[in-house]
């Protein structure tokens, strides 16, 4: 017969995974509706240079090609970090957050092999950025939400810094931040943790005048 402890760990890790499987849904419905996006736009292009070129405008189609060779640069928001993994994960986690109107600053560089698993990067990495869009959105002002990432490599070790705009009264109990939503966020916080203690790594975390980061150093 199974304990109360034992039922209770499964309901937390059910809502866990049910958390992960909306969030995954989110982030692919974005994606399709770029693709989406993309596609029409490509098409109108296709038929302002067809015009161009059937009207013998070729000044105003070399014009038009340079314009759109500026908006495609601009619009070139994916990183490339190195990484496949952690670029698989920033690149989607990222895109849902500039969707709902959060301010993104992201740089990372690492390298293509790690020695953390996929796996407990994605949880790392993924779970943190889950809690700075949440945190964000609890924000009525669209203009003070943002999100800023930077990940890199120093004296052989992998760090990963999040930072986010966040509501004021955010609390500390035992050595922990407390959350306003319970249950599967606070447990992705607590996977966050068990995973770096796995490759004895180091975790820190502030919040001070409406701004809380998070620092994580993982030893290569």
């Amino acid at each position: 017969m199974r304990g109360p402890l034992s039922w209770l760990v499964d309901r937390r890790i059910s809502a866990f995974q049910n958390d992960l499987i909306i969030k995954h849904y989110d982030e692919v419905q974005n994606i399709y509706g770029q693709m989406r996006g993309w596609r029409h736009d490509y098409h109108n292009h296709i038929q302002v240079m067809k015009a161009h070129l059937h009207f013998g405008r070729s000044a105003e189609l070399d014009a038009y090609l340079n314009e759109l060779d500026k908006d495609l640069v601009s619009v070139d928001t994916i990183i490339k970090s190195g990484n496949i993994m952690l670029d698989a994960i920033l690149n989607s986690k990222l895109s849902l957050a500039a969707a709902r109107n959060i301010g993104v600053n992201a740089k990372a560089a690492a390298p293509g092999e790690v020695s953390i698993s996929d796996i407990d990067l994605c949880v790392i990495v993924g779970n943190l950025l889950d809690n700075a869009i949440e945190a964000c959105m609890k924000l009525e002002d669209e203009a003070a939400r943002f999100i800023r990432v930077y990940i890199g490599v120093f004296k052989d070790q992998l760090y990963i810094s999040v930072s986010n705009s966040v509501a004021a009264g955010l609390k500390r109990s035992d050595g922990r931040y407390q959350t306003t939503k319970s249950g599967s966020h606070g447990f992705g916080l607590m996977r966050v943790d068990r995973v770096v203690r796995k490759y004895g790594g180091y975790v820190n975390r502030q919040n001070e005048e409406g701004v809380f980061a998070t620092e994580v150093m993982l030893p290569m």
